[in-house]
């Protein structure tokens, strides 16, 4: 005959293998095993492996598109430009818009992340050494006569005449590359230069003469003047007949 106490024992026997079996049920997964939905990944490596590496690099010194762990273009651009950026994209370029909202498949916290960690990981405090670099953003509007002459000054060692190629630099004035980058990025490139390629920075074509605001705005404005009309035609078409 059992007694009250062996009742009360079975039972609470019984309450601590139900509460194992809460977390140890045999072919159960450990919660912390679980396989986490894509909007809760918040670690930098996966998010930046996944969605900027494919063109930044995967360590993020450049590939087909510029480097983000270029310490010049991080003193110059700051963390409202590069969420702006990573969130909705750059209208007719490679890059494309990354928030939800815009299209994309990042949360605002997953593009925070990215942010935060491109700046803490990849910029300098040193990185222009005191000089003031040219503003991300032009402040004056370029003029492409002006600009052929700063990229005769400034760049013709590398790009070569017309900026058609050199021994040293590729051409910048192909249409395809041309069409696939905007004005904005051009800009962003020749003031804070691609290491990756071994392009300098604004202060380092010209030893002793860093490139003005002014300058920068007018090359830009000569290299966007040759980019194609309509990107992927090799010829013009032929006008309607009468």
């Amino acid at each position: 005959m059992r007694t009250k106490g062996h009742a009360l024992a079975l039972t609470a026997c019984a309450a601590l293998a139900l509460s194992g079996c809460n977390t140890n049920w045999p072919g159960k997964p450990h919660p912390e095993s679980r396989e986490l939905r894509p909007e809760e990944v918040k670690e930098f490596a996966e998010l930046y492996g996944h969605n900027c590496s494919g063109c930044h690099g995967p360590d993020g010194k450049g590939g087909v598109a510029l480097a983000l762990a270029n310490p010049v273009y991080l003193a110059i651009a700051d963390d409202e430009t590069i969420r702006r950026v990573m969130s909705n994209g750059v209208r007719g370029t490679a890059m494309p818009a990354f928030a939800r909202e815009a299209g994309g498949r990042l949360t605002g916290d997953q593009i925070n992340v990215l942010v935060r960690e491109i700046r803490s990981r990849w910029s300098r405090p040193d990185a222009v050494g005191g000089a003031a670099p040219p503003a991300y953003r032009a402040d004056a509007a370029g003029e492409a006569a002006r600009g052929e002459a700063s990229f005769q000054t400034f760049c013709v060692s590398c790009h070569g005449a017309g900026g058609k190629g050199g021994p040293k630099g590729s051409s910048v004035v192909n249409g395809s590359y041309l069409a696939l980058v905007s004005d904005q990025g051009l800009r962003a490139t020749v003031i804070a230069g691609r290491p990756d390629l071994g392009q300098p920075d604004w202060r380092g074509y010209i030893a002793g003469r860093p490139m003005s605001s002014q300058e920068v705005s007018d090359v830009v404005a000569w290299l966007a003047s040759k980019r194609p009309r309509y990107p992927g035609q090799p010829h013009p078409s032929p006008s309607p007949s009468p």
